[in-house]
């Protein structure tokens, strides 16, 4: 078993505590060690003084087997459980034990079990961690071959379809669908190949894909018009109404820096849950102001109670809890806005966003320059 160099750390401090004990000459911690197909064994992994020449485990130990008065052993366990032991040699002497030293090597013994027990949990939570890596990273690998099929056979039936061929641009929707889902496959790969950033990130930083777009700039109109047809494609699955943007603004043409494109991912969330959550029989949209991005319904409001609360990680409304989700998406979406210097909130009903909107419903307003205030300007 690999013990961190931290815990290690912490044993020989512990040990050290002692060289002021006048009674106490040697110091040594064992650790139980089980291996596959023998039995099991007290390894030492600390002691005090150090010596040049390493221990020998326990049952290898010769000296050990004779009973001594001036040894003891002090238990490492977990309840029922025996972590490992502390062995102390005191200088030979005729003296009973001193109380006080014997209480403090119990705590210290305490202290040690308590600390080699998180150190055990630590090590089996990063081998389920290092199992879950490369799990991922074979699903991965299995993966790719499919999706580059499904590639080739857009492309080839896009070769088949004429120009003016209806099924075109549902073509085109499905290799821009497959450049996506590479995305998020390249970043899962990432992941898998324990290539986390050393520097600190936030709390949503693993939750998008850190791979959006390979280029180094970006403007929204062309990261929303994917997102535009595919919302278009649903309504028409779904025979709902849809009212894509009737206007570009100029900043959605303006060049913004890489980093700026979880913004489609925020609103790809807020398109989903309008799809999922309205009814089915009310109409939605998106739309675009001076001062932001919009994604609307015609629903049945949100309950007041509910229109803050939603924006906490794994609160959902109770009208949703019946359906699938995590809870988590409009907190990132707000995290993630407020990180681009904006902000994402609730605004009921959507008229006042705009007069063109419905005077019933729900319009979740993803402000990218500030925090949002009277929106309307009409």
């Amino acid at each position: 078993m690999q013990l961190s160099q931290r815990f290690l750390n912490l044993v020989q401090q512990q040990l050290e505590s002692f060289q002021h004990e006048s009674e106490v000459e040697q110091l040594v911690v064992y650790v139980a060690q089980s291996k596959e197909g023998k039995a099991p064994s007290l390894e030492p992994i600390g002691q005090w003084p150090s010596l040049e020449k390493a221990l020998p485990p326990v049952e290898a130990d010769p000296e050990l087997r004779d009973p001594s008065l001036d040894r003891r052993w002090y238990p490492l366990q977990e309840g029922s459980i025996l972590l490992g032991v502390l062995r102390v040699e005191r200088f030979c002497s005729d003296d009973p034990w001193s109380e006080l030293l014997d209480q403090r090597l119990q705590l210290t013994a305490n202290a040690l079990a308590q600390c080699l027990g998180l150190e055990l949990d630590r090590r089996r939570l990063l081998d389920e961690l290092n199992q879950q890596r490369e799990q991922i990273g074979l699903m991965v690998h299995q993966l790719r071959n499919p999706l580059a099929a499904l590639r080739t056979y857009a492309q080839l039936l896009l070769r088949k379809l004429g120009p003016e061929s209806n099924y075109r641009t549902l073509v085109e929707g499905l290799l821009s669908e497959q450049d996506q889902l590479h995305r998020y496959i390249s970043a899962l790969d990432e992941l898998s190949q324990n290539k986390l950033p050393s520097a600190k990130i936030s709390s949503s930083g693993l939750l998008l894909p850190p791979l959006v777009s390979k280029e180094s700039s970006l403007n929204i109109k062309d990261l929303l018009k994917p997102l535009i047809e595919r919302a278009s494609a649903t309504a028409r699955l779904q025979g709902r109404e849809w009212i894509p943007p009737s206007q570009w603004p100029a900043w959605t043409s303006e060049m913004r820096p890489a980093r700026d494109g979880v913004i489609a991912e925020v609103v790809a969330n807020l398109l989903e849950n309008a799809f999922r959550y309205s009814e089915s029989t009310s109409s939605l949209g998106i739309y675009l102001c001076e001062k932001g991005i919009c994604v609307w319904d015609s629903g049945p409001q949100i309950a007041l109670d509910e229109r803050e609360r939603i924006f906490e990680k794994g609160i959902r409304g109770k009208k949703v809890l019946k359906s699938s989700g995590s809870g988590l998406g409009l907190a990132v979406g707000r995290e993630l806005a407020e990180q681009l210097g904006g902000d994402l909130g609730l605004i009921i009903p959507p008229s006042l966003v705009s007069s063109h909107l419905p005077e019933t419903g729900n319009a979740f307003f993803l402000s990218l320059n500030s925090k949002i205030g009277p929106v309307k300007s009409e």
